[in-house]
């Protein structure tokens, strides 16, 4: 991998100030899939082949998800209460949105910095009872565009990058062309880095503490190419962090200063294998995020069509 510059705190702040510079829209850079890109993404559909991007809930307590979903059934209950007549079957979900383990979209109002949202929206945005402004309800119509899927370490031949690991936008740039494909604008762009792999591999870890992810000037590739989602395998940031007082680098600069929508903790294990039969890395993607007035984001589980 190539060695990632340095970026201290002076040279975050100006990174930040290049990325607002274009200014904020209604939707983020959500704006930037229009009716047309989506009848392009339409064409990547060769087999009809559908895939989800997304890891399976979990219910387990591990060191990456202290507070785990809870998934229980209410009906029947007792069982044998179901043993004549007609009777369903009832189960209930509560889970948090954001973590370390589940998969989710992070909605416009997540990241709060310098005590404001995107695009300088007050604080006052967000009360007791969900987001005003800048929620999930920005994606109630769904997410749907040409996803690219670059992924890095196959590009170096490794099963994952290690935990610490920082992908930039130069590894990106090789990605794109060892895979043979290209980012533009209004793509849905997807970065393995193998934490998935590496979780099933070697089993949980306090991945808040340490896990691969993107340098922060790799965000100045999605601005040059007007990248609308990003989605990674991991939170797309990397720890632990390298800039003081900013534990979460991409997501201040995606977010706040971009606009951009991050896709956390996907997985793209069974996507894999079938681009690289293929010899495609892009792809029609479906991203259906949950209805949740008021919503920081929602549990997600993108589909990516071949």
């Amino acid at each position: 991998m190539s060695d990632p510059p340095a970026l201290g705190p002076d040279g975050f702040r100006a990174l930040y100030r290049r990325l607002r510079a274009a200014g904020p829209s209604p939707r983020g850079a959500l704006d930037r899939i229009t009716p047309e890109l989506v009848r392009q993404a339409a064409g990547e559909v060769r087999s009809g082949r559908t895939v989800s991007m997304a890891a399976p809930v979990e219910t387990r307590q591990e060191p990456d998800d202290p507070d785990p979903a809870r998934h229980w059934l209410t009906a029947p209950v007792p069982p044998a209460s179901a043993a004549e007549g007609l009777h369903f079957a009832l189960d209930r979900l509560a889970m948090n949105i954001h973590g370390d383990a589940d998969s989710h979209l992070d909605a416009l109002c997540h990241v709060i910095w310098e005590g404001t949202l995107y695009g300088g929206t007050p604080l006052s945005a967000l009360t007791t009872s969900g987001a005003t402004a800048l929620s999930v309800d920005l994606a109630r119509d769904g997410i749907t565009g040409r996803g690219v899927l670059l992924d890095i370490p196959g590009l170096y031949g490794v099963p994952w990058l290690e935990p610490g690991a920082q992908v930039t936008a130069e590894d990106l740039r090789a990605a794109e062309a060892a895979q043979n494909v290209r980012v533009g604008p209004g793509d849905l762009l997807f970065v393995r880095v193998g934490h998935r792999r590496r979780r099933r591999a070697m089993g949980p870890w306090d991945a808040a503490q340490a896990r691969a992810g993107l340098h922060p000037g790799a965000l100045e590739f999605l601005a040059e190419r007007e990248v609308a989602v990003l989605g990674c395998d991991s939170n797309s940031d990397a720890a632990p962090g390298t800039i003081p007082g900013v534990a979460f680098p991409v997501h201040v600069l995606a977010i706040h200063a971009m606009g951009v929508h991050l896709l956390d903790y996907l997985q793209f294990e069974d996507l894999v294998p079938l681009c690289a039969e293929r010899g495609r890395w892009s792809f029609l993607c479906v991203v259906a995020p949950l209805r949740i007035p008021g919503g920081t984001g929602s549990p997600v589980n993108p589909i990516a069509i071949l």
